[in-house]
């Protein structure tokens, strides 16, 4: 049977347009083309594709929230070898992928109607990306065996890339690069909201009141629902990414289009829900729905809180270890 639409379905539709739409307008006025530098975010080639005597500097060609190449594979502590960035990015990607091929044989492919799975395999994704990024700035590093000073590298490899100007083959290669760095950051933010999300709603509203055959408390969840938020501070306290508030707007994207796609499968006949909060069927459907909406907001808060703490209390801790962002 196909999804039947109460007059009270159109708010939880309006709802989510809203919160899609207004996503949309955020990401296009703080990252549009248009948009002014205002902040002081540095902005060159995110990753590095091609040797330096090939890469173009323009600095004011990319919008804003893009940050440095050295950032995205460089650590926030001096004298950590980009090496242990893609030891744990490695690590991280191996072991999460296991669980989910393991969530897989157990429950088959049906299992990806939860926006648990969702998330989890976006932070594999994020970690696959890492991996990638953190091998190449290892290369990048290797050819430049005479300093010691991680950040003088950094800085002599952007150096290099700002002298270098060949035109619109090399704008070609820079536009590509930045682009799959550009994925990389909003992955991370992405998944930091997504994560906070999932754990709490297993951990605080599925797991006490609602848990089920599925949604129980066995190791395979418990491992998924524990691990997707471990790997990701673990990677944190190592990064040196920004994590600007506007993006929580792709947060918000993700989750309506799982809601969307919710909608779409029961459309076409999907009989159950995954989550008793997304039916459609009770009047009380808008007041979750705007809950739901809501809750965004603090989850992706709390990490920004967890990242505004870094900055804060290590470097005082620490204060000839730690290397604050640029």
């Amino acid at each position: 049977m196909g999804l039947q639409v109460y007059w009270y379905d159109f708010v939880c539709f309006g709802i989510v347009a809203a919160s899609f739409c207004g996503a949309l307008w955020v990401i296009w006025r703080r990252e549009g083309s248009s948009s002014r530098l205002e902040d002081s975010t540095i902005y060159d080639g995110l990753l590095v594709a091609q040797p330096s005597s090939q890469v173009v500097f323009t600095a004011g060609a990319l919008p804003r929230g893009h940050v440095g190449s050295s950032q995205l594979w460089t650590s926030c502590w001096k004298g950590v070898h980009p090496g242990w960035l893609l030891l744990t990015r490695s690590l991280s990607f191996l072991i999460m992928a296991a669980f989910l091929g393991w969530d897989v044989v157990e429950w088959d492919a049906t299992i990806f109607v939860y926006y648990t799975e969702w998330t989890f395999t976006l932070v594999i994704i994020y970690f696959a990306i890492g991996s990638i990024v953190s091998a190449y700035g290892c290369w990048l590093l290797s050819k430049h065996p005479g300093q010691s000073d991680l950040e003088e590298k950094a800085e002599e490899l952007k150096g290099e890339m700002m002298q270098r100007h060949n035109n619109k083959a090399q704008q070609e290669i820079h536009e590509r690069a930045g682009f799959w760095g550009y994925i990389m950051q909003i992955a991370f933010q992405t998944c930091a909201g997504a994560v906070i999300l999932t754990d709490i709603v297993f951990w605080c509203i599925i797991l006490p009141f609602e848990s089920n055959s599925h949604l129980g408390l066995t190791l395979l969840m418990g491992c998924m629902h524990t691990l997707n938020a471990f790997f990701l501070l673990v990677d944190t306290i190592l990064n040196i990414l920004p994590f600007p508030w506007f993006r929580l707007a792709y947060f918000v994207l993700w989750s309506c289009v799982y809601v969307i796609f919710q909608w779409i499968i029961h459309a076409c006949g999907f009989s159950w829900w995954p989550y008793p909060f997304l039916e459609l069927d009770t009047p009380w459907a808008p007041l979750w729905y705007f809950c739901l909406a809501l809750i965004h907001i603090p989850c992706y808060g709390l990490y920004a809180l967890i990242i505004k703490a870094k900055y804060t209390i290590l470097p005082r801790l620490f204060p000839h270890a730690f290397v604050r962002s640029h």
